[in-house]
């Protein structure tokens, strides 16, 4: 439910002029959005949606008890690694850069990507142990 709600919290904070700077430089997507969150990451509305929604599905699959955190963490996570992977390939200023990913963005994402499957990974575990000794 953390995870989730960091998330969302994100996405907010992405429509916020002044924590995110040069904010009349946001575009729905694509490379042109120059809107930068907390002046690190290229965000575009898109990509705030996107952030949005993954916190919300993390937020609601969490309510649901262990394994629909496990399945979040896993699922979402390498969704975020899939989503690194891509931006790094496709590069900044390519018009297939549809969420507006910078490299600061991407390397990001892998890292949380990592994290989120270790977490799930970890409550996995936490689970299989719950049920032994039940």
């Amino acid at each position: 439910m953390g995870v989730g709600i960091v998330l969302i919290v994100v996405g907010v904070l992405g429509f916020i002029p002044g924590i995110t700077t040069q904010y009349s430089e946001l575009r729905f997507f694509g490379p042109d959005s120059r809107a930068m969150f907390l002046n690190l990451f290229q965000v575009s509305m898109l990509l705030n949606i996107v952030q949005l929604a993954i916190g919300a599905t993390g937020w609601a699959m969490s309510r649901d008890g262990g394994m629909g955190a496990r399945n979040y963490l896993m699922g979402f996570g390498l969704l975020y690694i899939v989503l690194s992977v891509y931006g790094l390939i496709v590069g900044v200023g390519s018009a297939a850069n549809f969420l507006s990913l910078n490299s600061m963005d991407s390397w990001t994402l892998l890292v949380v990507g990592i994290a989120m499957i270790g977490a799930g990974w970890l409550l996995a575990r936490h689970l299989a142990e719950d049920a032994k000794t039940r």
